[in-house]
């Protein structure tokens, strides 16, 4: 048995960043959305803020929201303008390899006249012990060969015109890259040099257009160059055929030519491709001074030495131009850095911060349109990294996570809480309140007094007439054992069984009156009382079924609000005013469908009253300061509901001398008790309360 559970081998290695994490769960979306939900009562609201916002989760992770993501790409790209330096760099980086390639030649050509000066000065000292010196000037037009000193003669000339030559080099770069094209170099290092920089330039021009061009014009064979052209004359007729309206055939040109264009499936594809190669380098001409800007050009228009492809990839660029024009990509950087960039990265460079500009664009419409799939992911992956790619990912995948959980559904247009998640809600705003209570310290009140019918506890006692027989079998047995001592059989006698003892919880009705005036916004009272009501219709749910529960919402009237409708209360259903008194009469009616004598109501406010009620006038009416018929017609509810039997306990969320002595009042009649609290302990105090009452113990 062991064996079986035991043979697999488990392997344990560093954590890399790739190992895939757990996706998003729909519980922890709820737990997210439940506050924002609370306050607003508007769920397409509270997504699009967690869809802004993103969420914690509750093992510390954290998803990250769109803003967070817009923020870190305005980060990185302001990273990178204020490190490089365009408009020097591009110009300077091929000027200083000239420069390189030109002092490589000028020391190779010294280091040839070094040498033939040490070879003219050995034949010299030869000749001199051998008796015959050479005069200066000696005619050697009959021999066969030059003599070292001729040679060096000769070397000194040539070495003379090539030293004018490069002294002489145009100041534009185009004209000394044309001019150094048809030296001869003396240097063999120096001309491979060269070489190898017009290769990279003519390369890297070429990529501007097709991104698997990996062979330089210069390096390719005449069968090559005459592919290259085939391929181009081709693509502008797609092209031409793509702006009339007709369907060209891409796939036989993708099997001709599907090396220059490699990871493109369709047209446009490759129209896009090949858009964003050409307005990277539009960019960068962008970026450079006027003076700078005809200087690259001119350069990229010298390094194609075929006519013919040149004129082919003018055409090119104005057909791309015709089926979407780069208008959008003339843009300027504010570059603020020093640091230089060569040519190829200064390429890449600006096809990185034009992908920057587009994703952007993508997350900034996503925002306002609420349309994540807009943004293109493998973007922000390429752009910002995997944790990025990740959270939106799970940001894209949320609407369906909560749909296959069964909390939202689709009501034409719009989505909706399903009951499974307006319960869930509910358990949340609960467990909030309890969680606060464990960390607070605020602790049931411990009695001493037990009774039948209700709950079991874990505690047990000597059976007595009258207890429910909730038998207690451990004990029971034990208390054999001790009385007569081990063996068997164990025999029982009316003095071993012990029963569980029980609390005895009694069935109440409450009407919760919460109070919807402006103030309560104004305050920031509105969320938390909302918030208890929801949880304390979530605790009697599941714990009290027995009990009945309604809510009564007041301001400038009163009126009764369903479970179902508790969680939808927005700002926008609060209005001027405090209308006790009608809210205490409705409250009163509503529990006279109950019988019993535990009735109470549970009243959440913030001010006074404030409405009363004037036939005359037509109705309630409203004054600030109060008027004093405010007042007397809610304590007039209040002896009413007192000789009803009925219980009001206040808990005020203010404590301005008015308030407190109409307070006062009240529970002078009613003998219901007062608790000052703010919204931040209105949920422990509330909730407590409410359990506390709900456990009268009895011997």
């Amino acid at each position: 048995m062991l064996k079986r559970f035991f043979r697999t081998r488990y392997g344990y290695s560093r954590w890399d960043g790739t190992q895939e994490i757990e996706g998003l769960d729909a519980d922890d979306i709820m737990r997210a959305l439940a506050d924002d939900y609370l306050e607003q009562g508007d769920l397409q609201q509270a997504l699009r803020r967690l869809m802004q916002d993103g969420m914690q989760r509750p093992d510390g992770r954290r998803n990250l929201g769109l803003r967070e993501l817009l923020e870190r790409l305005r980060a990185q790209r302001s990273q990178l303008l204020n490190r490089y330096n365009m408009a020097s760099g591009v110009m300077d980086d091929l000027r200083q390899k000239l420069e390189e390639i030109k002092q490589l030649e000028r020391e190779g050509i010294e280091r040839r006249l070094r040498e033939a000066q040490e070879l003219a000065e050995a034949e010299q000292a030869r000749q001199s012990e051998a008796g015959t010196p050479s005069q200066p000037g000696e005619d050697t037009a009959g021999s066969d060969a030059l003599t070292p000193e001729q040679k060096r003669r000769m070397l000194e000339t040539i070495a003379q015109r090539k030293k004018q030559y490069l002294e002489s080099l145009p100041q534009d770069l185009p004209g000394q890259i044309k001019a150094l094209s048809e030296y001869d170099f003396m240097e063999e290092a120096a001309r491979e040099k060269f070489n190898e920089l017009l290769e990279s330039l003519r390369q890297q021009m070429m990529q501007q257009f097709f991104q698997g061009m990996r062979q330089s014009l210069q390096s390719m064979t005449p069968e090559d160059i005459a592919h290259l052209r085939e391929m181009i004359r081709e693509l502008n007729r797609m092209l031409r055929e793509r702006q009339q309206g007709l369907n060209p055939d891409f796939d036989s040109f993708m099997e001709k030519y599907g090396e220059y264009f490699p990871g493109v499936n369709t047209l446009d594809d490759l129209i896009e491709q090949m858009q964003q190669r050409m307005a990277a380098m539009q960019a960068l001409l962008e970026n450079l001074s006027p003076e700078q800007r005809q200087e690259l050009e001119n350069l990229m228009e010298q390094l194609i030495s075929d006519d013919r492809i040149r004129v082919d990839l003018m055409e090119l660029a104005q057909n791309l131009q015709a089926l979407a024009p780069l208008d959008d990509y003339r843009m300027r950087f504010p570059f603020r850095g020093s640091e230089p960039l060569p040519f190829n990265e200064a390429l890449r460079m600006m096809g990185r911060l034009q992908q920057m500009e587009g994703l952007e664009e993508q997350l900034q419409q996503a925002r306002r349109l609420d349309d994540l799939e807009a943004i293109d992911s493998e973007k922000v992956r390429e752009l910002l990294g995997s944790d990025e790619y990740r959270s939106l990912e799970e940001l894209k995948a949320l609407m369906k996570i909560l749909e296959e959980a069964g909390y939202i559904q689709r009501k034409g247009n719009r989505w909706e809480l399903t009951a499974r998640a307006i319960r869930k809600i509910g358990q949340k705003a609960l467990q909030d309140i309890f969680d606060k209570l464990k960390r607070d310290g605020f602790g049931r009140h411990v009695s001493p007094f037990r009774g039948p019918g209700g709950e079991r506890t874990d505690e047990s006692k000597r059976y007595e007439f009258g207890d429910p027989f909730l038998l207690d079998l451990q004990k029971t047995v034990m208390n054999a054992v001790y009385r007569n001592g081990t063996g068997t059989p164990i025999r029982l006698s009316q003095e071993d069984f012990e029963v569980y003892r029980t609390e005895f919880t009694t069935q109440s009705s409450t009407v919760l009156m919460l109070d919807m005036s402006m103030s309560m916004i104004y305050n920031g009272c509105q969320q938390a009382a909302k918030k208890v009501a929801v949880a304390l219709e979530s605790l009697i749910r599941s714990q009290f079924p027995r009990d009945n529960l309604y809510i009564v919402g007041f301001s400038f009237v009163a009126r009764e609000y369903k479970p179902e409708e508790l969680i939808e209360i927005g700002r926008y259903d609060h209005s001027q005013g405090t209308n006790l008194a009608h809210g205490l009469m409705l409250a009163r009616q509503l529990l006279s469908r109950h019988r019993g004598i535990n009735k109470q109501i549970i009243l959440v406010t913030d001010g006074g009253p404030t409405v009363w009620y004037e036939e005359e006038l037509g109705g309630w009416q409203f004054a600030y300061p109060p008027n004093p018929w405010a007042e007397q017609q809610a304590l007039l509810e209040v002896q009413r509901c007192t000789r009803e039997g009925i219980t009001i306990n206040t808990f005020m969320l203010e404590d301005d001398r008015w308030m407190v002595s109409f307070v006062n009042q009240m529970a002078e009649i009613n003998h219901g008790r007062t608790f000052y609290t703010d919204k931040n302990n209105l949920g422990e105090y509330l909730l407590v309360d409410y359990l506390n009452s709900k456990r009268k113990r009895i011997s």
